[in-house]
């Protein structure tokens, strides 16, 4: 392999890397979120007295109904917003071992020092 071969998987690597550490910010933010979610849920669910939602900054009266079902789709969203996050960096994490792995085998066949 050549010097500049090298680079280039050197690049990608990192790149790799800044991608993998830009998800893993988004899921720890998602997380975050849904399990913020889960709390509302829980909240809601044992409140007897109004329930308040806000909308666009203002708060209104809903129903314990309405509140629910507001908060689960909110929730749903997240979820499957997590998932996405969660295979693409399952993705993205095993072509960084992958690239990884090919780059110290060039540096061993290389003879050059790790």
């Amino acid at each position: 392999m050549t010097k500049e071969q090298l680079e280039k998987f050197t690049s990608e690597y990192q790149a790799l890397q800044d991608q993998l550490q830009g998800l893993s910010i988004q899921k720890a933010q998602f997380s975050e979120q849904n399990e913020e979610f889960k709390e509302a849920l829980a909240e809601i669910e044992k409140a007897t007295g109004k329930i308040y939602s806000t909308i666009g900054g203002v708060m209104i009266e809903t129903s314990k109904e309405e509140a629910i079902k507001s908060v689960n789709e909110k929730k749903d969203s997240i979820e499957l917003r997590l998932s996405i996050i969660n295979k693409q960096y399952d993705e993205a994490s095993k072509k960084e071992k992958s690239l990884r792995s090919e780059i110290e085998a060039m540096l061993k066949q290389e003879g050059t020092p790790k």
